[in-house]
């Protein structure tokens, strides 16, 4: 019993630590890697890794390319569309909800959060730091209202099209030298959350999202 219990734990770390060493870009996508390579990276068994590749393969973080091997997500202008229509749907309906029900508490953080960014900006900070922060707030700001939903399949579905989205967001616009512009659409999303207004924010919302699409399909 005690092996069966440790092997979900097992897979779990195998994928966190493949999904890390991802998004930190120690592979990249696009590039061919074997299974062997997987263990260097992740410091686990060749055991644990077969177990895994076949949920990367069903994420659609890896496949399996006939004669070649394993091959990284490839970033390519189907991946773009498909991934931004998926972060469409999802958060339409979350923040439509997070909007009726987030504590004035909550929504007066996310806003002091994103002022505060704004105001740096204004005063003429564009370090290497403050953009770090700020694409932490971004993405802790659509974290925030996919979990205001409550729903695990939702989350677990949100939570591999955001990997996704953070290798597009690496190969193709990052918020560097956009904080400002970035800040700004948010700003527009939480004050309308502030009003109440949950038809305003998911206008605000969807044409920030659009925005960042079209900007990785001109690229």
């Amino acid at each position: 019993m005690d092996g069966l219990d440790e092997q979900p734990t097992l897979r779990e770390r195998a994928y966190e630590s493949f999904t890390r060493h991802l998004l930190a870009r120690d592979v990249r996508p696009g590039q061919f890697v074997s299974q062997r390579r997987l263990v260097e990276l992740t410091g686990l068994t060749l055991g644990a890794i077969r177990e895994l590749i076949p949920r990367l393969e069903a994420e659609g973080l890896i496949k399996t390319v006939p004669q070649r091997g394993l091959q990284i997500a490839h970033i390519d202008l189907n991946l773009i569309r498909e991934a931004f229509q998926l972060r469409v749907f999802l958060e339409k309906e979350a923040v439509a909800l997070f909007t009726r029900s987030a504590s004035d508490e909550t929504i007066a953080g996310l806003l002091k959060m994103h002022r505060d960014i704004a105001d740096a900006i204004n005063g003429g900070n564009n370090s290497h730091d403050l953009e770090l922060h700020a694409q932490a707030v971004d993405w802790g700001m659509h974290d925030a209202f996919i979990d205001a939903l409550g729903n695990t399949i939702i989350s677990n579905v949100y939570r591999v099209n955001s990997i996704k989205m953070r290798l597009i967001s690496q190969e193709r616009f990052r918020i560097d030298g956009r904080v400002g512009p970035v800040m700004g659409e948010h700003l527009k999303v939480l004050e309308a959350i502030e009003r109440r207004s949950a038809e305003d924010a998911v206008s605000a919302l969807v044409a920030h999202i659009h925005h960042a699409r079209d900007r990785a399909l001109r690229l």
